[in-house]
């Protein structure tokens, strides 16, 4: 008995550590479960962290969540500011796809989405592997680099992407979607911004929401294509589509795969290659883009019918809309962009403005260089052009860029006689609003009414016009003269183009990689057509003009350079003008220390001369446009006197007579005051000479 009761109070001790042993093993294995259960938990419900809690109830303020958990539905008992869930960054170099970012920031937040908008400038890179849902807004720029705000973040998720000690998992956590903007007209180097980092952060692991979406400014469609994509990205992430992804590609859901690339294509690939380097110059607007096939023959992508409760939409309003036949090259914003600058719209493709030495020889302050180098009256100068578009993105562009750009005609095309009607319309409109203008005479009113000239050189590219032959056909028979101006990327029109009073070809650089970096050409044989343009110069019987526009820095050094080009084409008139500034741009670099002074042009225009061996000489000058004319001697200089003038009734009846002529046949004499050197400086001596003081309120006229 004793015996008994010894072993079993020696074998107690062993038994509570067993029972200790037991309870610890059980709540490691509880631990353990319950671990896993939550990292199993967040994994499966990672869509809904994007998503915002319900609104607090009254007792808790606007930033703090409530507490719905709690059995009573009261307030959370310590209460936090609700942070960012996501960063929205935007890479814009005009402005619009910031503005695109804050849009739908705003539709996400209507959907209980909060993101920080971010300007990638500002943002340090390696955190981003802290971020949870990324959305990019990007547009291409030059060379298919995003904007310059967002260089560094390009450049550094490239580096990383290309790193094998970064791996392939940095960005597991996070969600992400991107859409560019950029124009297919740039080629192969089509949004390649956007690709670049939809296809890096994949390399890094991110998880993408929807396929990359690719807008193109030239459709015009901005507010439809992005605000499809916004849909469809609200929808991914709220997880309110209809029906769930499908690995299937729909060859019927045409309408929205059009607009969107997997970001996994061969294409991709080839563009980052050094043969497919090219020129870009992208816009910040969308428009419609291109679905691209998957690579190594994967599967594309497709989403379901688009969920109509998605807040900040009309549901009634379609995702897309076919149109029966070309679309209009003036959209709703490019016509608000343009009229807002004061250019009336005609048609679908057209435009006409008042021209500011217009107005000035209205009241009688003077025209012009058009009217001191060749005579035309100024207040009777209609300035217009049939094409809004142009193949070029000028730094110097005046119009910021706010025009279509295009390599061929691809548009709704308006009847020429409706064009001329319309622009004369216009025109007349906008002079009659001139009568009560200090200065304006009531004679030089009605002859502004009555207009003699057109400058089809407003805006865009004339000669892209398919009708261009029937419209000035029509200006002449309304014997109205024509200057046109042609930016030397269409040789072939050039070669069909009938006469025209005076035909220009504008000269911004003299050798092809300055005339890259200042006309920014959508052609990638842009330098090609562009000699090809100055021999089909040199075939035309007519006046023909180099028009060359100095930029201090950019094209004022190649000298001998310009007198080859002189050779090719046998111009009859050189102009060469500097500059003007148009104010500060996101689109251009240029500020007031690029403006060449009238002095600067001088000494240009007089070492061109020495280098022409006598072919030109300085004719005419007009020092307030800082501008100066060359002229081929042995045709416009009869025995010491200058014929550069225009005898515009003999051009009149020359074409009315359906006969060969040249140049020589219709030239008037040169003035005095207008002649190179001159001490008027170009300024026509019988309108009174308005000099504006700058100072505030200070003016004053000299007869």
């Amino acid at each position: 008995m004793e015996a008994t009761q010894s072993i079993s109070l020696a074998g107690s001790p062993s038994l509570a550590a067993r029972v200790a042993f037991a309870a610890l093993v059980s709540a490691s294995f509880y631990c353990l479960w319950k671990s896993t259960r939550l990292r199993t938990t967040k994994s499966s419900h990672t869509q809904h962290q994007f998503i915002q809690q319900p609104n607090p109830k009254a007792c808790c303020s606007s930033n703090i969540r409530n507490c719905s958990t709690q059995s009573n539905g009261g307030c959370c008992k310590s209460s936090s500011i609700s942070p960012p869930l996501g960063k929205l960054f935007y890479a814009s170099q005009t402005g619009t796809s910031k503005t695109l970012a804050y849009r739908l920031s705003k539709l996400l937040q209507e959907n209980d989405i909060k993101v920080e908008v971010v300007d990638p400038r500002s943002y340090e890179p390696e955190d981003i592997s802290k971020e949870e849902l990324v959305i990019i807004v990007v547009s291409t720029w030059e060379d298919g680099k995003p904007a310059d705000n967002a260089a560094f973040l390009a450049q550094w998720l490239d580096e990383s992407s290309k790193d094998f000690r970064v791996g392939g998992g940095l960005l597991n956590s996070c969600k992400f979607a991107v859409f560019g903007i950029g124009s297919k007209a740039y080629g192969s180097t089509y949004n390649q911004a956007a690709r670049a980092f939809f296809h890096q952060l994949k390399d890094l692991g991110a998880n993408e929401l929807l396929p990359v979406g690719l807008g193109d400014q030239d459709e015009g469609n901005l507010d439809k294509i992005f605000g499809d994509w916004s849909r469809r990205l609200i929808d991914s992430l709220t997880e309110k589509l209809e029906k769930p992804l499908s690995t299937e590609y729909n060859l019927a859901d045409e309408a929205f795969t059009d607009y969107y690339s997997d970001g996994d294509s061969e294409e991709y690939h080839k563009e980052n290659t050094p043969e497919a380097a090219g020129i870009i110059d992208l816009e910040d607007v969308v428009g419609k883009a291109s679905f691209t096939s998957p690579k190594n023959g994967g599967s594309r992508k497709q989403f379901g019918k688009v969920n109509r409760l998605v807040k900040g939409f009309n549901e009634d309003e379609p995702l897309f809309t076919e149109e029966n036949g070309p679309k209009a090259m003036v959209t709703p914003v490019i016509r608000a962009s343009l009229e807002k600058q004061g250019y009336k719209i005609i048609g679908s493709h057209s435009g006409v403005k008042l021209c500011r030495w217009t107005k000035s020889q209205l009241r009688g302050r003077g025209g012009c260089y058009k009217h001191s180098f060749y005579g035309i009256e100024s207040h009777r100068c209609m300035e217009t052009t049939p094409s809004l578009a142009c193949a070029n993105k000028c730094v110097f562009c005046w119009r910021h860029h706010t025009n279509p750009v295009g390599k061929s005609w691809r548009w709704k095309l308006d009847d020429p006689l409706q064009i001329v009607e319309g622009a004369i319309d216009q025109h007349t409109k906008m002079i009659k609003q001139m009568k009560g203008v200090p200065g304006v005479t009531q004679e030089r009113l009605t002859e502004g009414l009555t207009p003699r000239h057109c400058a089809l050189s407003l805006v865009g590219e004339p000669i892209m016009y398919p009708e261009i032959n029937t419209l000035v056909e029509e200006l002449h028979r309304r014997r109205i003269s024509t200057f046109l101006v042609t930016n030397a990327q269409f040789p072939e029109a050039i070669s069909s183009l009938r006469p025209v009073t005076q035909l220009y070809v504008s000269i911004d650089a003299a050798t092809k990689e300055r005339l890259k970096a200042i006309d920014r050409p959508l052609f990638a044989d842009f330098w090609e057509r562009f000699i090809d343009s100055l021999k089909a110069l040199r075939d035309k019987q007519q006046r023909t003009v180099y028009r060359l526009t100095l930029v201090k820095g950019w094209n004022t050094e190649e000298l001998d350079a310009y007198t080859e080009l002189f050779e090719l084409g046998k111009p009859d008139f050189i102009e060469i003008k500097g500059v003007t500034y148009c104010g500060s741009s996101a689109t251009s670099t240029l500020t007031m220390e690029n403006v060449p002074w009238h002095s600067d042009v001088k000494a240009f225009s007089e070492e061109l001369v020495e280098r022409s061996k006598g072919e030109y000489e300085l004719a005419c000058e007009h020092a307030h446009s800082c501008c100066v004319l060359l002229a081929n001697s042995s045709k416009f200089k009869v025995q010491g006197q200058w014929f550069t003038w225009i005898d515009y009734e003999r051009f009149h009846d020359l074409v009315a007579s359906g006969k060969a002529f040249s140049s020589e046949d219709y030239t008037a004499p040169t003035p005095s005051w207008a002649v190179y050197g001159a001490s008027e400086s170009g300024f026509d001596p019988g309108q009174a000479r308005f000099k504006k003081e700058r100072r505030h309120g200070a003016t004053s006229t000299e007869p």
